[in-house]
């Protein structure tokens, strides 16, 4: 027995997924009937930084995003935007587990990736060439499927200037024969591999992840090292404490009732600053203006708290705090922005998103909702048609004929009877015996 995650060859992924779709008609246990089928007429079709995208919905970065299978499983569930696990250049950590703790609201230890560089993108080349030999075997309509992978990176600029994370960014972008050679053994168990055209650049979109603290001139080098030296579509992951100490405490103590939640005023003092943050979007905006380019922020990182579980190690002082509590202090922050930097700034959101929320999000303008927390909870990924259903729903009650008319339509202030988000303010649950709880 091991706590490490122990990924599988390219061959085992070939003929476990063969065998069983041809067995029993089902993938990774999901059956045939709760895959996710995209329809050109779909209403909620968008794209992103020039890329198609069949939902506007998919996993945020975490250890879900981090292994092939997982990332199959996300995309038949209807999965698009894949936010793959972030890589740093120390990859060999002694990650504490638990390092999860979902119940009402959610709370981790973990940071960085638990596999080695070359390992995760063994990964991510795995789950990309399943995903296009998929599209085709399961009779999806177009000649490829509508899906971005973006990739992230931390978390300093020395970091990333390091041969194996230099290697990684390489391969991300063009995969060369390494892509070559993974066709040919998925071919042996799926010869739709050696029909379909898979793309050798997987991603060429980013998002910045950085450690609570990282000075703003820090932020700035990165991303403009990202664009201006690799090309990248750049999005940084911005943090909740920039709503200030007095704003954060007040949602999350007093309007949320989350009083055993303390969050330290180290929180505050080693992060970004509101007005440092405006500035810095305007100069990176500019950055990608002359790179023809687009730069974006994702809101947020997780909240900073003090560890108060008993599920966790006692050697891990702080913890980080995700779900329902995270997803009010990233709408506020997405509201400050929106009236500070205005409609232009392209927002990905991940923060306690789920289906009763995801249909307001895409009204507000959000160009894409991830998820992390929600997706621990009963049901898996399988939560994810319930955010497409949802959403389907809002927009058919508006008359929406794509994404920009139900933002029109909602500004409007014409809300369908039901919509999505329309419920009462949310107060802390205290968990159930016959719901399900756990810790991973």
């Amino acid at each position: 027995m091991s706590d490490r995650f122990q990924p599988l060859t390219t061959d085992q992924l070939g003929r476990w997924i063969a065998g069983e779709l041809d067995g029993k008609g089902s993938i990774f246990g999901l059956p045939r009937e709760l895959f996710f089928t995209p329809r050109p007429d779909d209403a909620f079709r968008t794209s992103v930084c020039g890329q198609a995208l069949e939902t506007p919905f998919g996993v945020a970065a975490g250890p879900h995003s981090q292994m092939a299978q997982n990332i199959v499983t996300a995309w038949l569930c209807g999965a698009r935007f894949i936010e793959l696990k972030t890589v740093q250049t120390l990859d060999e950590l002694e990650v504490s587990k638990p390092c999860i703790d979902m119940q009402d609201e959610g709370y981790n230890v973990e940071w960085s990736q638990e596999l080695r560089v070359q390992q995760s993108f063994d990964e991510y080349l795995r789950a990309w060439i399943l995903i296009h030999v998929l599209h085709r075997k399961l009779g999806f309509p177009g000649d490829r499927p509508g899906v971005v992978f973006n990739m992230s990176v931390g978390y300093d600029l020395a970091g990333i200037r390091q041969d194996n994370v230099q290697w990684f960014l390489r391969r991300m972008t063009d995969a060369g024969e390494l892509l070559d050679r993974a066709v040919e053994t998925v071919a042996r168990f799926l010869p739709e591999a050696r029909d379909v055209e898979v793309p050798a650049r997987l991603s060429d979109t980013m998002t910045l992840s950085t450690m609570h603290g990282c000075p703003p001139g820090e932020i700035g080098q990165i991303s403009r090292y990202l664009m201006e030296e690799w090309g990248f579509h750049t999005s940084v992951k911005l943090n909740p404490t920039l709503l200030g100490p007095e704003r954060v405490r007040r949602i999350v103590n007093e309007d949320l009732g989350f009083r055993d939640v303390e969050v330290p005023d180290i929180a505050f003092e080693h992060d970004l600053k509101y007005p440092d943050a405006l500035s810095l979007l305007g100069e990176l905006r500019e950055v990608a203006r002359r790179c023809g380019i687009v730069f974006g922020v994702k809101l947020c990182n997780t909240l900073e708290v003090v560890n108060h579980r008993t599920v966790f190690a006692p050697d891990q002082k702080m913890m980080y705090m995700s779900g329902r509590p995270h997803h009010a202090l990233a709408v506020n922050l997405a509201h400050r922005l929106r009236q500070d930097v205005g409609p232009e700034l392209p927002m990905s959101f991940a923060g306690g998103a789920d289906e009763l929320n995801v249909a307001d999000l895409l009204a507000a303008g959000m160009t894409t909702v991830t998820s992390c927390s929600d997706l621990l909870k009963p049901g898996g990924y399988t939560r994810l048609l319930g955010y497409v259903a949802r959403t389907a729903d809002a927009m058919n009650a508006v008359g929406a004929k794509n994404i920009e008319d139900l933002i029109r339509a909602c500004a409007r202030g014409h809300v369908p009877p039901g919509a999505p988000g329309r419920h009462t303010k949310p107060r802390r649950r205290e968990p159930r015996p016959d719901r399900w709880c756990g810790a991973i």
